[in-house]
């Protein structure tokens, strides 16, 4: 018997968002909303996201000894989140410095704070979590010798589901471990090596078929993989084949957190033991609540808003 349903290994940040016409270019400044701070970071908004939805969720993860960690904190309890593993101290909290344009589409830059001091350490000393944990998600935000360790550390029987944002490439021991591999069009390609971690051309180009990408992602080692395509819905892929999940239409108004809460709904329908296309389809619902509400974790459903859709 599992305690938790899901165990969340990543990032705590606070986010300071600020709206804006247009993303400015090199050089440029442009004028932009009122600054508003909101708890984020994409391991904190995917616990906060899965226990919504009424999964039993814990969080591991680091944030510093300040306001904002305490605005973490506060946002983990208030939304069910057990917080035993989310460790105070060794640098200031996170901060993601994030501008949001008209269409609700989102640039993000993070400082990793406390988030870089999350360690293989932390990880091996948290071993009482990941053996109550049915299923085990993580994302790029910490160090990647920390999610290795994650790896390694994972009980017999439980399922790991891997995000790998901000993306870069991934040790085999990494990719095997996948169960899902969720990327979006920019994370694929990055780990194909078809594009480089700053956007540049890399290796051979694997074609314009997200159907593509999955099939050479699958190659490499995942059990299964999820390719998130935006507005065009998501593809799922795994030794059974390839399968599209069909789109939610709704009006955007902030995709933040977006991709942090269908992960988050597909790693729970998972662990209950739901196919990996019925739980895409969960969580590009859960997504496309989302969206219709600004900020991040404040725009997480709960299981009953998304069965009202």
């Amino acid at each position: 018997m599992y305690d938790y349903d899901l165990l969340v290994v990543g990032s705590a940040n606070a986010d300071l968002v600020i709206g804006v016409e247009r993303r400015p270019e090199a050089g440029e400044t442009v004028l932009g909303s009122d600054l508003a701070v909101h708890p984020g970071g994409k391991g904190a908004n995917q616990a906060v996201a899965a226990a919504r939805l009424g999964a039993r969720t814990a969080l591991l993860a680091r944030i510093g000894d300040d306001a904002y960690g305490r605005l973490l904190l506060d946002s983990q309890r208030a939304a069910g989140v057990d917080t035993v593993g989310v460790l105070v101290g060794g640098a200031p909290t996170g901060v993601a410095l994030i501008t949001v344009d008209p269409s609700g589409d989102n640039s993000i830059v993070v400082s990793p704070g406390a988030n870089g001091r999350l360690t293989p350490e932390d990880v091996r000393a948290a071993a009482g979590l990941f053996h109550a944990s049915r299923v085990v998600s993580a994302q790029l935000e910490i160090p990647l010798e920390t999610v290795v360790e994650v790896v390694r550390s994972l009980a017999p029987g439980s399922r790991f589901v891997l995000n790998p944002s901000p993306p870069r490439p991934l040790p085999a021991e990494v990719l095997a471990a996948c169960d899902p591999l969720i990327v979006n069009e920019h994370e694929a390609k990055v780990i194909l090596g078809e594009v480089t971690v700053d956007g540049a051309a890399g290796g051979a180009e694997v074609g314009d078929r997200p159907e593509d990408w999955a099939r050479v992602l699958l190659a490499k080692g995942p059990k299964s993989v999820v390719v998130t395509l935006g507005s065009q819905g998501a593809l799922v892929a795994s030794a059974e084949g390839v399968e599209r999940v069909a789109a939610v239409k709704v009006e955007a108004v902030d995709t933040t957190g977006a991709g942090d809460s269908f992960t988050a709904a597909l790693a729970w329908k998972l662990g209950a033991g739901s196919p990996l296309p019925e739980a895409a389809a969960y969580a590009a619902r859960v997504g496309a609540v989302a969206v219709t509400r600004r900020g991040a974790q404040e725009s997480f459903p709960t299981a009953a808003e998304v069965g009202a859709r």
